[in-house]
């Protein structure tokens, strides 16, 4: 897997909505700004840390989470995604069927990525939790 992208198949996790809850609840407590959709076996959460400087050189980038069920149980992918000015409204379907990574600049690669990894141990966690 690339270091813009990232993939995990949790295994026994059959509920989207209750996974994107639970994951969207820790983000907002850990101080981000964060949206989501959830439809059907499908789901997209983005995440946004404020200040001013991200205000000014990187607006439209955020992490970006898709989940989807599958037989297996629940894949979720994680990169750098284009913030989605309204994500209530995006079709799922069209978020799923174009590139919704973006390539970024080493130095801000190599933080996101370190956010990024700290955020799927938590996705683990909760999928633990969740797994029957």
């Amino acid at each position: 897997m690339s270091v813009f992208k990232k993939e995990r198949l949790y295994k026994g996790v059959t509920d989207v909505q209750k996974m994107v809850d639970e994951f969207v609840n820790y983000l907002k407590n850990q101080g981000y700004k964060v949206q989501e959709k959830v439809e059907g076996n499908y789901a997209l959460v983005q995440a946004q840390k404020g200040g001013i400087l991200r205000d000014i050189i990187a607006a439209e980038r955020a992490l970006t989470f898709k989940f989807e069920k599958t037989s297996d149980g629940v894949k979720v992918t994680a990169g750098i995604g284009k913030w989605l000015q309204n994500i209530a409204v995006t079709a799922l379907e069209v978020l799923f069927l174009s590139e919704i990574f973006l390539f970024v600049d080493v130095p801000e690669m190599l933080w996101n990525e370190h956010v990024e990894s700290n955020m799927m141990k938590k996705l683990d966690e909760i999928a633990k939790g969740q797994a029957v």
